[in-house]
């Protein structure tokens, strides 16, 4: 602090020179002090001597600063970046500086401690709140009168121009004009001073590389430090104060200086914690933006803040309107075209580049990002905020959900040209479903709910996409009725995601539902019935209930051809699919020639590179595989794969499994050499296009340790294996059926490699799994079935072996007939377990 200039008794002291102490606006002066008392009728003044700007020098320590936190932390690479602004320069003209960002950034806090920092450094530091032109006439006018206390005497305006002309007469100072609203309200300042520095804060973010030498953009602060930040203020009073969950608090706040201290502050004055804050914040946005701890500024809050940043955009009501609607999608990558049914393109343009101005949006192409921040109080409503009525926050919730809607109706989950546009939209559609209460679902956020489940189903989240076509469903049902066509769709849709789960306990009831449904409200001959026939008979087929699934796949086939004729693609994918029963079957004297008519078919109603040929082509080769006629299996396989890198390219989803396949037979022909490399590139290729974690991804990785194996190479497959075994827990659930494959196959492999110890084990939890899961007479219960029986026999246990093998032979005989390749293989095994 600058030295007492009054005496121990309080007295001024002539010999010790005025100095001043400017707190928050308020100048006092410190020094001799002759007042003289006229006792006239009418009061007289004489004029007081005003000694010309030009002449008058600054007392020394002359500062001008809002009061400032103790608890500023970080930004000590922002206040290099400032610091080598103003030092750069060599020439003795004004050097002007814009430090600009988002309102509640800390572009003021930084400036205040920049100033403070380096005041030792400048003749006088002065402060000037700058959001309007007659404020700044007002701060340089409260200059003036601070270095020449006479001129208070004079006007507002010749004192504003005596303050002026000091600047412009002297150098060696710092000007902070705060919250600058746009850089044309200091021109005719800035115009006016030789020398000198100036730092400019503003929320607007264009227009200052004609008035400052190096525009400065302030962000968020760093993780790290938004953590310091917020257990400073909570221990600052408490040294004990719970800091548990603050990571999480600041990243919800998205690292914004004004939100933490606004947080902090309430947090310690009521003892709240991080977590309870979040739930506050979640029950009771519209207060909790709003809310400051006792004693607080209730203009330095979230909201208030950003109100006054649209106030000043008033001039462009569309800038508000966009805003809403931004706030209910994702933070980044939000694209335009979202926007585009708000006004004219130009219009909407407009409003863009004016919040872009004020640093309420970024953009970069025809992406806009958001802080999250700004989202929650923009999509809060808030009776008293004319930006944030309750019925403009609904009618901007609803527009962003029927754009969404609009984009998202042509796109087709299931073809791969509209993944790239599909995953674009995607974090924009959970966010706004999550921020959507159920209760106001319409019609528009169920197509986006349906779209979202089944395109999340597609790429292995099936999870999660289960979560959103129950949603879907249940808004469906309110929404449209229990019997709209839509609702149908919807139950089926679900039906599915069950199945994709291996959740078949579920899924084939409401598979079944629907059917009946279907067939109730549509007509058991109506396309969409046939369809919902169609999904039942393939989950029975999955469940290995082949004496259902193949009947229910026979009559769809026929009722196909008679209702849309033999040569429909529908009624050949009928064909197909009654294929693939009678191969599951093991009667692949059926499905072989049925393959080959639908090839035929398609070939001649589809063309010979649509989609749907190629795949009958991969079908009946994989039924020549299963039929161990490998010279036929492979020149099938090999001419598939090349026709699928021809028409659908080398990275389509189709052509990665052609290639999985043909690896595939090449292991079962022996031919290891070709099979190895050709899985290990298929994973990398799957690992590359679809992600690690994609259930086909994981399918590559299983296969290629199965491949590892058959080599003889069990220090690569049993690391392999374990892997992958982790992965599909973690990504699919433990009971989901790839995921107990992947088990059955470590336990075999452990097997191999003589540790029973390990093998066994898991060999009886996979087949307890495949048991409670798929059922007792499902061929992958079977397969453990047998599996555990041979474990046991390895390792001696035959009082355990041959009961099961007994078991496992009554099964197949039942299930897949005496002549199986299965029944015959455990028929075997039990001759030899018996004859031990």
């Amino acid at each position: 602090m600058p030295p007492n200039p009054h005496g121990s008794d309080g007295t001024p002291d002539p010999q010790r020179p005025s100095v001043y102490e400017i707190r928050d606006g308020q100048g006092v002066q410190v020094g001799n002090h002759n007042v003289q008392h006229n006792t006239y009728e009418q009061h007289v003044h004489a004029p007081a001597v005003i000694t010309p700007m030009e002449q008058v020098e600054a007392p020394a320590g002359l500062i001008d600063l809002p009061e400032r936190s103790p608890l500023f932390v970080g930004r000590d690479e922002d206040m290099r970046r400032l610091r080598d602004t103003f030092t750069a320069s060599r020439s003795r003209s004004v050097v002007v500086t814009a430090m600009h960002g988002l309102g509640g950034i800390g572009k003021s806090t930084l400036a205040a401690h920049y100033a403070e920092r380096y005041r030792a450094g400048h003749s006088l530091v002065w402060w000037i709140t700058a959001d309007a032109p007659t404020s700044i006439d007002t701060g340089l006018a409260r200059l003036a009168v601070a270095l020449q206390p006479a001129v208070g005497s004079l006007p507002l305006e010749q004192q504003t121009e005596h303050g002026l002309r000091w600047l412009a007469t002297h150098d060696g100072w710092l000007l902070i004009l705060d919250d600058l609203s746009a850089p044309k309200d200091a021109a005719n300042v800035l115009d006016r001073l030789p020398g000198g520095q100036v730092l400019i804060t503003s929320r607007r973010t264009t227009g200052w590389h004609d008035i400052a030498t190096a525009p400065l953009s302030l962000d968020v602060l760093k993780p790290g430090q938004a953590r310091e930040l917020l257990t400073r203020i909570l221990t600052h009073h408490d040294p004990a104060a719970d800091t548990d969950g603050v990571d999480t608090l600041c990243a919800e706040l998205g690292y914004l200086p004004l939100a933490i201290e606004q947080a902090g502050a309430f947090m310690a004055e009521t003892g709240t914690t991080a977590g309870k804050y979040l739930d506050l914040l979640g029950r009771y946005p519209a207060t909790m933006y709003g809310e400051t701890a006792e004693g607080g500024n209730t203009q330095r809050t979230m909201a208030r803040i950003w109100r006054v940043t649209l106030d000043r955009l008033a001039d462009t009501p569309l800038a508000s309107q966009v805003l809403r609607v931004l706030a209910w999608y994702a933070p980044d990558h939000i694209p335009t075209t979202l926007l585009s049914d708000l006004d004219d393109e130009l219009a909407v343009i407009k409003a863009l580049g004016r919040l872009a101005a004020y640093a309420m949006i970024t953009r970069s192409g025809d992406a806009i990002s958001v802080h999250r921040l700004v989202q929650a109080v923009t999509r809060t409503a808030d009776p008293d905020d004319p930006h944030r009525t309750p019925a403009g926050v609904g009618h901007a919730r609803d527009h962003a959900t029927r754009a969404l809607s609009r984009v998202f109706r042509p796109l087709d989950p299931e073809a791969p040209q509209d993944w790239p546009v599909l995953k674009a939209l995607l974090p924009h559609a959970q966010t706004l479903v999550s921020h959507t209460d159920p209760k106001d679902d319409t019609g528009d956020i169920v197509l986006v709910l349906s779209r979202l489940g089944r395109f999340l189903e597609n790429q292995g989240a099936v999870t999660t996409a289960r979560g959103y076509l129950v949603r879907c469903l249940t808004g469906c049902e309110r929404v449209l009725g229990p019997d709209h066509p839509d609702t149908l769709t919807a139950r089926g849709n679900l039906a599915g995601a069950y199945e994709s789960e291996g959740d078949l306990g579920r899924a084939i009831p409401l598979y079944e539902v629907t059917l009946a449904d279907h067939e109730r409200v549509l007509g058991p001959d109506h396309v969409e019935t046939l369809v919902s026939r169609s999904n039942l008979a393939h989950a029975y087929r999955s469940a290995g209930d082949l004496g259902q699934a193949i009947p229910l796949h026979e009559a769809t086939l026929a009722d196909r051809a008679r209702i849309l004729g033999p040569d429909h693609p529908d009624t050949l994918t009928s064909g197909n699919n009654l294929a693939g029963a009678y191969a599951s079957a093991g009667d692949l004297g059926r499905a072989i020639p049925l393959y080959r008519a639908i090839l035929a078919a398609r070939e001649q109603v589809l063309g010979a590179d649509h989609p749907g040929t190629l795949t009958s082509r991969n079908n009946l080769a994989g039924a020549y595989r299963s039929a161990g006629d490998s010279g036929q299996a492979i020149p099938l396989y090999e001419a598939a794969l090349v026709d699928y890198e021809r028409v659908l390219g080398p990275d389509h989803p189709s052509t990665l499994t052609a290639r999985n396949n043909l690896a595939g037979a090449y292991e079962t022909a022996g031919e290891l050499g070709r099979a190895i490399p050709l899985h290990e590139a298929t994973l990398a290729a799957r690992e590359r296009v679809l992600g690690p974690d994609h259930p086909s991804t994981l399918t590559s990785r299983n296969n290629l340790a199965a491949a590892y194996e058959m080599a003889g190479e069990l220090g690569k497959a049993i690391p392999l294996y374990e892997a992958t075994l982790a992965d599909c827990e973690r990504v699919l659930g433990p009971d989901h059926p790839d995921t107990l494959i992947s088990r059955n196959n470590l336990a075999y492999t452990y097997w191999l490699a003589g540790d029973l110890g390990r093998a066994i084990p898991l060999h009886e939890a996979t087949l307890a799994a495949r048991e409670r899961v798929l059922g007792p007479d499902h061929p992958h219960t079977l397969s453990s079935r047998h599996n555990l029986a041979g474990a046991y026999e390895s390792a001696g246990n035959l009082r355990q072996a041959v009961p099961l093998y007994e078991a496992t032979l009554a099964a197949y005989k039942r299930m897949l007939g005496r002549g199986h390749p299965e029944t015959k293989a455990v028929r075997a095994h039990l001759r030899r377990a018996r004859g031990r």
